[in-house]
């Protein structure tokens, strides 16, 4: 046999292992990735706060569901998903009843791309090029799920500014990424004050964010923008209005990663090194990526990029 033929079945059956262990492996090993996140006014106690996007949830996925409603045992102080919840139109009681438990802490949500529209089988090469023409699929029953998040506590953030008062006392030392700066265990039952400010999804041009623009309430202990897709411009509005941290997801982490580097594409403005994590925007502002928790049913593999969910401990500059 021909030393190309040799090197090309070799590639061949190495990709097909590659895949076979994201989509049946890897795509299911789901993980909580912890970081912390100096953006308190000083004197603040530190909060915890449970970061959930992209879930992409079908029916009948028990396996997702149940360690959604795992989330739990960590006990957060406060609980933002930043979309793409559904990935079926009758994905929604599976949906509610993975986020059950977490509904015992405030929570604060906006829309993705994906609860708008399903997701659609296209050619994957698209993946690669951020377009500003977007494949949509069937509707989704975002009303309805925006409506029964709305009963179950959660605030809409939808284009929206709100401030919460927040319970602090439930930190404790973890272990984790971090910033460098050391965790304390703060007064239990402790009232913080947090400012949040949300947009419409930017990846289907749905955000508006002169509808929230102006600088975060001075008088909250920390300021935190929320929106799906990490986009530039929306990052830097909130920069510009003096947030201390977004909170974004959308990338999936870029789904297959370069091992110990960056990921391949992030579908969205942001660079393949910030896809996920937690990062400085500025000498001020943060910002965090969470890499979600599922994928399209289209495309069902996660390489060198675990699904998740992300704890942050916001602790004092």
């Amino acid at each position: 046999m021909p030393r190309a033929v040799r090197l090309a079945a070799a590639a061949a059956v190495a990709g097909a292992g590659a895949i076979a262990y994201g989509g049946l492996i890897e795509r299911n090993a789901f993980t909580v990735r912890r970081f912390t996140a100096p953006v308190l006014e000083p004197g603040t106690p530190p909060l915890r706060v449970l970061h959930i996007s992209d879930l992409h949830l079908m029916p009948n996925q028990r396996r997702k569901r149940a360690w959604l409603r795992s989330l739990a045992e960590l006990a957060p102080d406060l609980v933002v998903n930043t979309g793409d919840t559904l990935a079926h139109p009758r994905a929604l009681p599976t949906a509610l009843r993975a986020l059950e438990p977490l509904f015992a802490f405030p929570g604060a949500f906006v829309p993705g791309n994906n609860d708008y529209y399903g997701p659609k089988l296209k050619n994957p090469v698209r993946y690669f090029a951020h377009r500003r023409v977007r494949v949509r699929g069937a509707r989704m029953p975002w009303p309805a799920l925006a409506a029964a998040l709305r009963e179950a506590g959660w605030t809409d953030l939808t284009d929206r500014r709100v401030t919460l008062l927040v319970r602090s006392g439930r930190a404790s030392a973890s272990g984790g990424a971090s910033v460098g700066v050391s965790e304390a265990q703060p007064a239990r039952g402790d009232a913080v004050r947090v400012a949040l400010a949300g947009t419409d999804d930017p990846h289907l041009h749905r955000a508006r964010y002169e509808l929230i623009a102006g600088r975060g309430e001075p008088a909250a202990a920390v300021r935190i923008g929320v929106t799906h897709s990490p986009e530039p411009a929306i990052l830097g509005g909130f920069a510009a209005d003096w947030y201390d941290l977004v909170l974004a997801g959308h990338t999936h982490g870029g789904q297959v990663r370069v091992p110990f580097g960056p990921a391949v594409v992030t579908n969205c403005g942001i660079d393949v090194w910030r896809a996920r994590g937690l990062h400085r925007w500025d000498d001020r502002m943060w910002f965090h990526v969470c890499a979600g928790a599922g994928t399209s049913p289209y495309a069902p593999v996660r390489i060198a990029c675990r699904p998740e969910a992300a704890l942050l401990t916001l602790v004092p500059r």
